[in-house]
C-alpha cells in the first residue's frame, strides 16, 4: 500500500527578506476552543524525552498521532540521533502518554503547547516531524509561528478535514467498554483487554497500538489517554482549523511542498517501514 509523506521546508536563506516558504496565517479559533467560563486554555507542561546532539544543528522534533505517545518513536529517535548527530525530541501531546490531562483539546491549544515548550528547551527553529494528528499540529504550528519551524514533515496527513475515519469513535467506545478485574498480572490484563477489543476491532495492529495506552495505577488497569476529552473533541481532531482565506490546497498553504512515497506501508509508517522512514527523513535533512 502506498502512503504519502508530505514535507515542507524553509528556503536555505531562512527567514530573511524573501520570507518563509509558508506564510504566517491567522487561524480562526474554533467556537468551542475556549476554556470554561470563556477563559482561554493555557499551555500544559508536556512530557518529553530529549536526546543530546550538536547544538549547531536544528533539532528534530517528533509528534505522535491519536492514541499514540512519545514512545512510538523511541527506536527511530535513537537511530536518527546517532546517524545525524542532531538533538532529537519526542513529545507526548496533552491527554496522551505521560502529559497532563485537560478538558481542552484542539489543534490551536496543541500548537500553543509547543510554542511554549520548544523555546524553553532552546530548540527553535527546529525540524518538526508529525504523524497523523501530530502532523496537523505541526502544520498549524508552522502556519502560526513559521519562525519556530526550520523544516516540516507531515506524515500520512493533509491540512484538511479527515474523512473515512469514523472508526476512531468506535475505538473510543470499545476502549471504554473494557472490563478488567483489579490486581491481575499485566500480561493477563493485556490479554483480556485484547480479547475484549477484538470483538469490535479486528485489526491486530490497531489493537496493539491502542493497548500501549493500558497502564496499571494502584493495582487497577486504566487507559492513560484521556478518553473523555477525546470523545468530546473528536470532531475537532478529525478537522483542521480554517484560515480566514480558506485556502483549500496544500500547495496554497505550503507552496514549496514536496511529496515522497514510502512503499508497502500502512498508516503507521514509522512502525511498518522504520528504515525507509528514517532514510526519507535523512534525505530531507540534507
Amino acid at each position: 500500500m502506498l502512503r504519502w509523506t508530505r514535507a515542507w521546508r524553509l528556503p536555505r536563506e531562512g527567514l530573511g527578506p524573501h520570507g518563509p516558504s509558508f506564510a504566517r496565517v491567522p487561524v480562526a479559533p474554533s467556537s468551542s476552543s475556549g476554556g470554561r467560563g470563556g477563559a482561554e486554555p493555557r499551555p500544559l507542561p508536556l512530557s518529553y524525552r530529549l536526546l543530546d546532539g550538536e547544538a549547531a544543528l536544528p533539532a528534530v522534533v517528533f509528534l505522535h498521532g491519536l492514541f499514540g505517545s512519545k514512545t512510538n518513536f523511541n527506536s527511530i529517535a535513537k537511530i536518527l540521533a546517532q546517524q545525524t548527530g542532531r538533538r532529537v525530541l519526542t513529545v507526548d501531546a496533552r491527554n496522551h502518554g505521560d502529559s497532563p490531562h485537560s478538558p481542552d483539546m484542539s489543534y490551536e491549544i496543541m500548537s500553543q503547547d509547543l510554542q511554549d515548550l520548544l523555546p524553553q528547551l532552546g530548540l527553535v527553529p527546529c525540524v518538526v516531524v508529525g504523524h497523523s494528528m501530530g502532523g496537523k499540529t505541526a502544520m498549524l504550528l508552522a502556519l502560526q509561528r513559521p519562525e519556530l519551524v526550520e523544516r516540516l514533515i507531515a506524515v500520512d496527513i493533509s491540512p484538511v478535514e479527515s474523512t473515512g475515519v469514523s472508526h476512531f469513535a468506535t475505538y473510543v467506545a470499545a476502549m471504554r467498554a473494557i472490563n478488567i478485574a483489579d490486581e491481575l498480572p499485566r500480561s493477563r490484563a493485556r490479554k483480556l483487554a485484547d480479547e475484549q477489543l477484538s470483538s469490535v476491532i479486528q485489526d491486530m495492529a490497531v489493537r496493539q497500538h491502542l493497548l500501549t495506552n493500558l497502564v496499571e495505577v494502584d493495582g487497577r488497569f486504566v487507559w492513560r489517554v484521556n478518553l473523555d476529552a477525546l470523545t468530546q473533541h473528536l470532531d475537532k481532531i478529525l478537522a483542521f482549523p480554517q484560515s480566514p482565506s480558506h485556502h483549500p490546497e496544500i500547495m496554497r498553504l505550503f507552496p514549496r511542498a514536496q511529496m515522497q512515497t514510502v512503499p508497502n506501508a500502512g498508516h503507521w509508517i514509522h512502525a511498518d517501514r522504520p528504515q525507509d522512514f528514517i532514510a526519507a527523513i535523512r534525505g530531507f535533512l540534507v
